[in-house]
């Protein structure tokens, strides 16, 4: 199982980055993809998350209306859509594969497999 992400990078205030979330190794579609990010001095928060299968999808209050999370089963990767960045969305982002359903996503405790991540860093 592995999951890769890209796409981070340096944005300034209001700008936009997308970040992929290449998986392989499983079947993409019995499993729910997660997005998390680790901001320094503050605990992991899991931001997003989405069920390929049915299309379901969860986004945390601090980026609803912000973040837009999809993904493509034929190429099986997920995809994180980040608009209107505020510097402290400044962290590094990472996805995991979910060991339940989406609304047990949120929780990184119940993630088993991750990526190494991408940093994000957005300027004021």
């Amino acid at each position: 199982v592995q999951l890769v992400e890209s796409g981070g990078g340096l944005v300034q205030a209001g700008g936009s980055l997308r970040l992929s979330c290449a998986t392989s190794g499983f079947t993409f579609d019995d499993y729910t993809i997660g997005w998390f990010r680790l901001a320094p001095g503050k605990e992991r928060e899991g931001i997003s998350c989405i069920s390929s299968s049915d299309g379901n999808t969860y986004y945390a209050d601090s980026v609803k209306g912000r973040f837009t999370v999809s993904s493509d089963s034929a190429g099986n990767t997920v995809y994180l859509q980040m608009n209107n960045l505020k510097p402290e969305d400044t962290a590094v982002y990472y996805c995991a594969r979910s060991t339940g359903s989406i609304w047990l996503c949120p929780d990184y405790h119940n993630m088993d497999y991750w990526g190494k991540g991408t940093l994000v860093t957005v300027s004021s």
